[in-house]
């Protein structure tokens, strides 16, 4: 109901792998220094879905509540060599344009959970994992939607699922555009009950012949070419249970949207000392609302730049 909306994305080069042996399990091929579990006892790098990692937290109720999501994160940024101060350098990383409203208007030092020492040596291993395996993480980014545009483009489009799909197809194209010779395979994880997306390719690739390999509950496929280059897309539920790139872009956005939330919060908060955080889920954001009104009110803050309609 608060915050902007996150679409993550990162992408891999994998030096030795057959494609047609199907997708790199980089879990396996990294297992050194990932793995799945954000209990493992050899203290690897926990990428996972984000809710999953969250409810971890939630139910253990230690740490700081970012802290598998900005391990994981900031742990692959100093392995592709960018160090991140704060929550700006780590922006413009991730191509993550901060929206111009002014409860965005701060910065917050990073690393918050962790100590940046420790991120450095997590950072190493990984690092020696990746050079070992031919793996390379070529691209970290996020793309934030605030209220205003969000509601803006619903609007338009007629649902957030439509926007969702208009947010994933621009980042395909950029994929496309920057490994044209590549044939990059992109897998995106399902959205929402959709099975059929030929329809919806062909209206974000005008140009392109589209072959659909498979279209159905468990996974909808399809080979794309445009001058002589050639892209695969994958749809999928539950893919970032069954692909590295996409749990680590579940993270990213969540990491993201997270730290906006905290600039959101420092912004009310600072003007009403007693007011309680919130992370902008529909039922606390309502509390929130109702606490801040009046502060809206006198700062002439529009419901509509702040609060997504859907």
């Amino acid at each position: 109901m608060l915050g902007p909306l996150c679409v993550g994305c990162c992408a891999f080069e994998v030096e030795r792998h057959d494609p047609l042996c199907g997708a790199p399990d980089l879990w396996r091929l990294l297992g050194s220094a990932v793995c799945r579990s954000p209990s493992d006892r050899r203290h690897r790098l926990a990428i996972a879905d984000s809710k999953k990692l969250k409810r971890h937290h939630s139910q253990r109720a230690t740490g700081h509540p970012l802290q598998h999501l900005e391990r994981g994160v900031l742990s692959f940024c100093r392995a592709m060599g960018v160090q991140t101060a704060d929550d700006v350098a780590l922006f413009d990383h991730l191509e993550a344009q901060v929206p111009s409203q002014p409860w965005y208007d701060s910065s917050t030092p990073l690393p918050l959970a962790h100590q940046a020492v420790e991120l450095d040596l997590a950072a190493g291993v990984l690092k020696r994992a990746m050079d070992a395996a031919g793996v390379r993480c070529v691209l970290m980014a996020c793309r934030m939607i605030p209220a205003e545009e969000l509601n803006r483009q619903v609007a338009k489009m007629g649902t957030k699922a439509s926007v969702n799909l208009c947010s994933v197809m621009w980042r395909i194209e950029a994929l496309w555009r920057g490994w044209p010779e590549s044939h990059p395979r992109v897998v995106v994880d399902r959205l929402g009950g959709r099975i059929h997306y030929r329809r919806s390719l062909s209206v974000c690739f005008p140009g392109a012949r589209i072959r659909v390999l498979a279209e159905g509950p468990a996974l909808s496929r399809y080979r794309l070419q445009r001058n002589g280059s050639l892209l695969t897309v994958s749809f999928g539920p539950h893919a970032e249970d069954a692909h590295l790139p996409v749990a680590l872009a579940s993270m990213i956005a969540k990491y993201v949207r997270d730290l906006m939330m905290l600039r959101m919060n420092r912004f009310f908060g600072s003007r009403l000392p007693e007011l309680k955080p919130t992370a902008g889920y529909v039922a606390d954001a309502r509390r929130y609302l109702d606490q801040i009104g009046p502060l809206m009110k006198r700062l002439r803050i529009s419901p509509s730049r702040l609060i997504r309609r859907v």
